[in-house]
């Protein structure tokens, strides 16, 4: 799982490698669970006819999904979930990502790395995981609508993540005797497919990415 990663910090990044725009991304770039953050969908207008509506958009949201299924008086509980990474295996009969996964409500986050904990040290040493090209990341999400308790519309998103048990790089992380997880990561010439694809096509793109494509750095300190 994934619960820390840099999002992008600059406009330009987005247009250049998402080619999305939108609203100004936030001032944060060091990414929480529960903070707002960017991602790319497929605007849901897009379907209607209208021309001007482009193929993508850049969003920002909360990094934690919360149902549009979701009531009001159960929108504290909600909040209080962690629902910033979805189980890939599970997603689609969960209340929280089930409305999402359905709908084919798919998105890109943006980032520019992400962070996991090494523990074969004896303690939690965060590292660093990028791009061996310097280019950024591109995780493969849901994203969804609530009504917050004002009435109004907020957005959300999360995670995809897989089994990495097997996996060349991420089998080395997290606690040892627990099953190790990792974020989709798309290649860039999925993007779009993965951005129109229907939801009996979902699992299709769920796939490791190639682990020597990626870098490792241990940052030197425990994960916070």
């Amino acid at each position: 799982m994934c619960s820390h990663y840099t999002a992008l910090k600059k406009q330009e990044q987005m247009e250049k490698y998402f080619r999305a725009r939108g609203i100004p991304l936030p001032p944060k770039s060091d990414m929480w669970p529960r903070y707002q953050g960017p991602f790319v969908r497929r605007p849901p207008e897009h379907d209607a006819g209208d021309e001007a509506v482009p193929e993508r958009e850049a969003v920002v949201g909360r990094w934690g999904l919360i149902s549009a299924m979701t009531k009001a008086d159960g929108l504290d509980k909600a909040g209080k979930l962690s629902t910033f990474n979805a189980r890939s295996e599970t997603a689609a009969k969960s209340f929280t990502f089930g409305n999402a996964w359905r709908r084919a409500q798919h998105c890109i986050i943006p980032a520019e790395a992400i962070f996991e904990p090494d523990w074969r040290s004896g303690a939690a040493v965060a590292t660093r995981f990028t791009r061996a090209d310097g280019a950024p990341l591109g995780i493969a999400g849901l994203w969804d609508r609530y009504r917050d308790a004002a009435g109004q519309w907020q957005e959300s998103y999360t995670m995809l993540t897989i089994n990495a048990d097997q996996d060349p790089l991420f089998k080395d992380y997290h606690q040892a005797g627990k099953e190790k997880r990792m974020v989709v990561i798309l290649p860039e010439g999925a993007y779009q497919d993965w951005l129109t694809a229907p939801a009996a096509d979902t699992r299709d793109f769920l796939v490791p990415y190639p682990a020597d494509r990626l870098v490792a750095e241990p940052m030197g300190k425990p994960e916070s």
